[in-house]
């Protein structure tokens, strides 16, 4: 099914690749709040097998399909050991809201050769984003293991190209121009580049209200707003998302989510297409 996606993303990708730089969000790992499917890194088979040798091997088998297709991979780092058998596949990281306060996740992306987003916290809270960019670009030692599995001390020299990603939280959703400007003011003598995700605290957990929030975002940008670089659907090609029935996953419908709530890919067009008019209208202010 990845590649099915992607080879729908690759004909939008070469349609607005003079307007926007659409990179493939292909997540191999799914942070929980208590339990459920945690990615195909841990089970594979969704099927409690937890076969996560296999895991690994069919996750990198993906992502080179996807990479050899020609599309640039956003993924998130979940944990210290994967991205050792993934890293050279990856084009941008993302570290999620329950994990940016974490000391091993900003030590890790230091160390990562690629641009990694800091989510806000899941309150909302800037800071702690702003705290992680502050910590990735210095360099750390820790423990970890190499290529070939071996436990060892890493060093990293720091990664100067992290951002914030604006998710919204508990307190509400932070897309709205105001806030755009107060994130601004805290990055100010840093990188005041911002990604906003139109899912999770920002849609309010309403996936076809990603559509409205990436119209607002449009609105910015159109306008001259030269601080959003970037924006974060959750997309498949069915909208919503399914649970795995009892009887396990031979009868999951084809394209839709198993984790969480999906536009589909009409409204997918939608959004690259505003995002698209948009990024012209601002070069033109």
């Amino acid at each position: 099914m990845a590649l099915d996606y992607c080879s729908r993303l690759m004909v939008l990708k070469e349609k607005y690749q003079d307007d926007l730089l659409i990179v493939m969000r292909a997540y191999l790992e799914k942070p929980r709040t208590t339990i459920g499917w945690k990615g195909l890194i841990n089970d594979p088979d969704i099927d409690n097998s937890f076969q996560i040798n296999k895991g690994l091997r069919v996750s990198r088998r993906v992502f080179v399909d996807l990479t050899q297709m020609g599309m640039p991979i956003a993924t998130e780092m979940l944990d210290t050991i994967s991205p050792q058998y993934l890293a050279d596949l990856v084009s941008v990281g993302a570290i999620g809201a329950r994990t940016t306060e974490s000391q091993i996740h900003r030590e890790l992306a230091s160390g990562l050769s690629f641009p990694v987003g800091f989510k806000n916290g899941t309150d909302g809270s800037l800071d702690v984003a702003i705290d992680a960019i502050g910590a990735a670009k210095h360099p750390h030692h820790f423990m970890s293991v190499t290529k070939p599995g071996v436990v060892a001390i890493s060093g990293t020299t720091g990664n100067s190209d992290c951002f914030v990603i604006l998710r919204g939280g508990k307190k509400g959703p932070n897309y709205d121009s105001g806030s755009i400007s107060q994130a601004k003011e805290k990055l100010a003598g840093t990188n005041p580049r911002l990604m906003v995700d139109c899912s999770h605290g920002n849609s309010q957990k309403q996936h076809k209200n990603q559509v409205k929030v990436a119209a607002t975002l449009a609105q910015q940008i159109s306008t001259g707003e030269d601080a959003i670089m970037g924006v974060m659907i959750e997309s498949n090609i069915k909208e919503g998302s399914q649970k795995v029935p009892k009887d396990g996953p031979s009868t999951l419908e084809y394209g839709i989510s198993i984790t969480d709530a999906c536009i589909g890919w009409e409204d997918t067009e939608t959004v690259l297409a505003m995002l698209a008019a948009a990024v012209q209208s601002r070069r033109k202010v």
